[in-house]
């Protein structure tokens, strides 16, 4: 499978489409190499055009990048739960509470009849991060969304995507992630 541009070459567990511009958002920040693609404006806006968040004329601002980790470490939170992690706090949750509050999503009928749900089309930043929510709210329906998780290593926190048959994936990668986790519960166990 080819991934889009948009995608970290890191990507061993991809989500399937759309789900996978959910999964890629958040790992715009790899926690393991100290690495965040939307820790400045020119980064972030070329991979957020890149990714058709935003469109080409769409301007990002400082305050958005604080919005847009935000709601990224929010989704991240969301992932560790699916993952078997606790449940997101009321802090964890609130930027994207204030997301969904602070803008209006449209519907619209297709040429054959079928009724979409999606942000309004005036390009902002905050309208893409809504279409992400969208994806998700449509994810959480057709039982995709509780196979993207975040890693168990709690150095990495890598999202991916559980395509295993029991749906209890831990690890981004079992030979670093799920090896190094491994030999540390052994080694304190020994102890």
């Amino acid at each position: 499978m080819t991934l889009p541009s948009w995608v970290q070459s890191e990507e061993d567990k991809p989500a399937p489409m759309p789900l996978l511009l959910v999964q890629a958002f958040v790992n715009t920040r790899d926690v393991d190499k100290s690495t965040d693609l939307l820790l400045h404006l020119d980064t972030a806006t070329a991979w957020l055009r890149n990714a058709g968040i935003v469109g080409p004329g769409t301007t990002v601002s400082p305050s958005d990048l604080s919005m847009l980790r935000d709601v990224r470490e929010s989704i991240r939170a969301l992932l560790a739960y699916n993952g078997g992690g606790p449940a997101p706090t009321v802090d964890e949750l609130a930027p994207l509470e204030a997301l969904a509050r602070g803008r209006p999503a449209q519907v619209t009928v297709g040429p054959t009849g079928e009724v979409q749900l999606g942000p309004c089309p005036d390009g902002a930043v905050a309208d893409g991060l809504l279409g992400l929510l969208l994806v998700v709210r449509d994810a959480q329906h057709d039982g995709t969304w509780r196979r993207l998780k975040t890693c168990g290593n709690p150095d990495c926190r890598w999202a991916f995507f559980d395509r295993s048959h029991s749906r209890r994936g831990t690890w981004c990668d079992m030979a670093t992630c799920g090896n190094l986790i491994k030999n540390r519960n052994l080694r304190a166990r020994r102890r």
